[in-house]
C-alpha cells in the first residue's frame, strides 16, 4: 500500500479540517444509505424520518412491528424474541475456555474499578431537628443495546452491564441482533452470562430502541437504555430521549496521540492502525512536533497494515478522517486537544504525568506508550463507553452514576423553617406568584 495513508497537516490547517467538529448526529444521506432506506420504506426518506417511522410503529404495535421491521431491514422472521436461558448456557459452556477465562477477567476488572465511586447517601442534620441531604437510589431497570450483526462486541456487552449491576440496578435487559444466520453470537450470549444479566431479546437497531423504550408483551420498558449502535440506534436513542434516560450519542470512535521525539514510531503506529480498524468514519490522528517521528509512522503504517485483516477498512479509514498534525511544541500539541476533545487521549511523550494535569477536555487519558488504549477497550477497568463528536468539553465516560438517581431530601425543623421563610417570600412576590407568598405568609402568622 502507499506511504501515503496519514497526511501531514500544519496545525492552522488541521484546525480547519480534521479537528473541525461537526454537529452530533449531523447525518449526510450517502447514495448507499439512501439506497438502503428506498429498499425497506419504497422511497427515499431521511435516516431521521425512517427511524421516526419504525418507532411509531412499534410503539403503536409492539412485538409485531419488532418482527416485521427486522424481516423487512434485515430478511429475518424472527421465531421468537427472547433468547432461552438454556440457549445462553449452551453458548457459555462451549465457547473456547480461554476465552470464558478473558470474559471473566475483564468483568471483575470492571467490578473492581467501578467500586470505588462514591455512591453514598448523606443527610446533614440540623439542631432543631431537621436534615438536608441527598438519596442515592440505582434504577430499576436498564436496557444495553450490543451491536452484533455484523460484527460481535461483547466486551462493549460487559462495560455496560457490569457497570449497571455495581451500581445495583435491579434488572438489566439485553438487546442485540442476529447474524445473517439468524442467531446471535456465541460470545455475546457468553458475556451476558458472565454479566449477569435477566434477560437478552434477539433486536437490533431502531426497532430495539422502541421495544425498550416502549415495552413489548414480554418485554418491560426500561428507565435508561445505553450502549452504542449504527446511525439508526443513535437517532432512535435521540428521538425517544425524555420517555427514558440514555447514555448519549456516541459516534465513530476517536483517538487523538500527543507524541515527542522520544516516541517508539512502530507504537504509535500500531495505537492509530487499532483505533483505524474499528470502521471506516473512525478517527486516528497524531499531532506531534517532531518532522522525525511524523516519518517513522508513516513508514510503520505502511508496513504493519500489509498484515492486518481489515487492511481496507484500516486504509479508508486513514485516510479520510485521519492524519498527522506537525505543531510547534507540546504546549500547543495539548491546546489542540483540547480544541478536538477526543474520545481517547494517547501521551507518547517523555514525562507523560507531567502533562495530565494539562488535559481539559478528553473521554479517557492514557498515559504513557505501558497504558495504550487497546486495554482500555477490554481489561483496564474503566468502560470503553466515552464521549464522542467532541462531547467530552462537557459529558463523561460510562459509569455506576449514569445507574443511579439523586433524590433530594428537604426536612426542615421549624426554626430553619422561619429563618429562611422571609426570604422566600420575597422571591415569591418577585416573581409574581401570590399563592407561592400565601403558603410563606400563613404560617407566619400562625
Amino acid at each position: 500500500m502507499s506511504n501515503n495513508l496519514l497526511n501531514l497537516y500544519p496545525a492552522d490547517q488541521a484546525r480547519q479540517t480534521i479537528l473541525r467538529r461537526s454537529a452530533v448526529g449531523e447525518v449526510k444521506l450517502t447514495p448507499t444509505l439512501a439506497k438502503g432506506i428506498a429498499r425497506v420504506f419504497g422511497e427515499v426518506i431521511s435516516p431521521e424520518e425512517a427511524v421516526k417511522r419504525i418507532l411509531a410503529d412499534v410503539a403503536q404495535r409492539g412485538e409485531p412491528s419488532v418482527i416485521d421491521w427486522t424481516e423487512k431491514i434485515d430478511g429475518l422472521r424472527l421465531p421468537r424474541l427472547l433468547v432461552p436461558q438454556t440457549e445462553i448456557e449452551t453458548a457459555y459452556q462451549e465457547i473456547a475456555t480461554d476465552l470464558r477465562e478473558a470474559l471473566h477477567f475483564a468483568a471483575n476488572r470492571l467490578r473492581e474499578f467501578h467500586r470505588h465511586q462514591p455512591m453514598q447517601s448523606w443527610l446533614d442534620w440540623r439542631p432543631d431537628g431537621g436534615a438536608l441531604g441527598q438519596i442515592i437510589r440505582p434504577l430499576e431497570r436498564v436496557g444495553v443495546y450490543a451491536p452484533g450483526g455484523t460484527a460481535a462486541y461483547p466486551s462493549t456487552l460487559l462495560m455496560g452491564a457490569v457497570t449497571a449491576r455495581v451500581a445495583g440496578v435491579k434488572e438489566v435487559i439485553v438487546t442485540t441482533p442476529c447474524n445473517r444466520d439468524g442467531k446471535i453470537s456465541p460470545v455475546l450470549l457468553a458475556a451476558a452470562k458472565v454479566a449477569e444479566v435477566d434477560a437478552v431479546y434477539a433486536i437490533g437497531g431502531a426497532q430495539a430502541i422502541g421495544a425498550l423504550a416502549y415495552g413489548l408483551a414480554s418485554l418491560p420498558k426500561v428507565d435508561k437504555i445505553v450502549g452504542p449502535g449504527n446511525i439508526f440506534v443513535t437517532l432512535a436513542k435521540r428521538q425517544v430521549y425524555g420517555l427514558v434516560d440514555i447514555d448519549g450519542l456516541p459516534g465513530p470512535t476517536e483517538t487523538l496521540i500527543i507524541a515527542d521525539e522520544t516516541a517508539k514510531p512502530a507504537l504509535v503506529a500500531a495505537d492509530l492502525l487499532a483505533q483505524a480498524e474499528h470502521d471506516t468514519l473512525a478517527s486516528a490522528i497524531l499531532i506531534t512536533p517532531s518532522q522525525r517521528l511524523a516519518d517513522g509512522v508513516q513508514q510503520e503504517v505502511a508496513h504493519q497494515i500489509e498484515a492486518l485483516s481489515r487492511a481496507k477498512i484500516i486504509a479508508e479509514s486513514l485516510q479520510n478522517q485521519g492524519g498527522i498534525v506537525l505543531c510547534a511544541d507540546l504546549t500547543e500539541a495539548m491546546e489542540l486537544n483540547n480544541l478536538y476533545a477526543p474520545e481517547h487521549l494517547c501521551l507518547h511523550v517523555q514525562n507523560p504525568w507531567a502533562w495530565v494535569g494539562q488535559v481539559k477536555n478528553a473521554g479517557g487519558i492514557f498515559v504513557g506508550e505501558h497504558a495504550y488504549e487497546v486495554l482500555g477497550d477490554y481489561t483496564a477497568g474503566p468502560t470503553h463507553v466515552m464521549p464522542t463528536m467532541g462531547t467530552a468539553r462537557f459529558a463523561s465516560p460510562l459509569s455506576v452514576r449514569d445507574f443511579t438517581k439523586i433524590i433530594s431530601v428537604f426536612g426542615l425543623g421549624e426554626t430553619e423553617s422561619a429563618a429562611i421563610s422571609s426570604a422566600a417570600q420575597i422571591l415569591a412576590q418577585a416573581e409574581g406568584l401570590s399563592a407561592h407568598a400565601n403558603a410563606v405568609s400563613i404560617r407566619q402568622e400562625k
